[in-house]
C-alpha cells in the first residue's frame, strides 16, 4: 500500500524527522517567549484602560463625528499636492529600482555585486522616512520636493528587493533560448527578463503609490508640504471637527487610488 493510499484510507501519515520536529519546537517556543518577554516593554498590560475612565475618548469622539468642512477647498487642493508627491516620489522610486532589481539578483548579477547591492537597499529600506525627509529639508528648505525624495529613497529600496526576487523567480528557459542566439549579457535581461518581470513589477510599483499616499501625509510632520501638514497643525491646535474632516478627505482619496489601482492590475493578469 502506498503513502497516498494508506493517507486516503484514514491511517496515521508517516512521523517528521527528528530534526524537522525539533526545528519547530524551537521556532514556535522560541516565538512565544519573545511574546512573553515583550509583554512588559510593549505595555499590553495597559489593555484593560481602553475600557475604563472612557470620557476623553468620549469626548474626542464628539468633535470627531461633526466634521468641520469650513475649509473643504483647502483640504482637497492638498490632498491633491500629497497625491503629487505620492506619484513623483513612486516614479522616481521605481526608476532606482530597476537597476538595483537587476543588480541585487542572484541569478543575473556577480556575487560581489548583488551583496553589495542587497546592503545598500537594506540601508534605504531601513532608515525611516521622516530621517531622510529631514535630510532634504535641510539641504532644499521646506516644501514638497523634500518629500517626494524620501519617499522615492525609502520606497527604492523596498521596490529594489521585491524587484530582485520577481527575477530570482524567473523561468529560465527564455533567457537561455535567448542566449543561444548569441546575444549580449544586456540583451538577455531586455528580451529574456524584462518580458517576464513587466506584469509583476508594475503591481508592486501600483501597490507602493498607494501606500505613499497615505505615507506622504506623515511626512507634513517636517514641514514636506501636503495634507500632513494641514493635519498637524490642526493636531496642535486641538481642533479635532478639522481632523474629522481632513481623515475623511484622506480616506475618500486613497479609496479612489486603490480602485483605480484595482482595475489597472486586474488588466496586468
Amino acid at each position: 500500500m502506498t503513502d497516498a493510499t494508506s493517507q486516503a484510507a484514514g491511517l496515521q501519515p508517516p512521523a517528521r524527522p527528528l530534526g524537522q520536529r525539533v526545528f519547530d519546537i524551537l521556532l514556535w517556543g522560541g516565538l512565544a517567549l519573545l511574546l512573553l518577554v515583550s509583554f512588559g516593554p510593549a505595555e499590553i498590560s495597559k489593555l484593560p484602560q481602553l475600557f475604563q475612565n472612557t470620557e476623553n475618548m468620549r469626548q474626542y469622539g464628539r468633535e470627531f463625528i461633526r466634521p468641520d468642512w469650513t475649509d473643504l477647498s483647502l483640504y482637497v487642493r492638498q490632498m491633491w499636492l500629497t497625491v503629487q508627491m505620492a506619484l513623483w516620489g513612486t516614479f522616481l522610486a521605481v526608476i532606482l529600482a530597476i537597476p538595483l532589481g537587476l543588480l541585487g539578483a542572484r541569478n543575473v548579477s556577480p556575487p560581489g555585486v548583488q551583496l553589495v547591492v542587497r546592503r545598500l537597499m537594506d540601508v534605504l529600506r531601513s532608515v525611516p522616512d521622516l530621517v531622510i525627509g529631514t535630510f532634504f529639508v535641510a539641504a532644499v528648505g521646506l516644501g514638497p520636493f523634500a518629500g517626494v525624495m524620501a519617499l522615492a529613497l525609502n520606497t527604492g529600496g523596498v521596490l529594489g528587493k521585491l524587484f530582485s526576487e520577481a527575477v530570482e523567480a524567473i523561468d529560465r528557459g527564455p533567457v537561455e533560448g535567448v542566449r543561444a542566439t548569441g546575444a549580449t549579457k544586456l540583451q538577455e535581461i531586455i528580451w529574456g527578463v524584462i518580458p517576464q518581470v513587466a506584469p509583476l513589477w508594475t503591481s508592486y510599483g501600483l501597490y507602493r503609490f498607494e501606500s505613499n499616499s497615505r505615507a506622504a501625509t506623515v511626512l507634513g510632520l517636517i514641514g514636506a508640504g501636503g495634507i500632513g501638514q494641514v493635519l498637524f497643525d490642526s493636531l496642535n491646535s486641538f481642533a479635532y471637527s478639522k481632523v474629522a474632516a481632513i481623515a475623511l478627505v484622506i480616506v475618500i482619496a486613497v479609496t479612489l487610488i486603490d480602485l483605480l489601482s484595482q482595475t489597472i492590475r486586474s488588466r496586468l493578469i
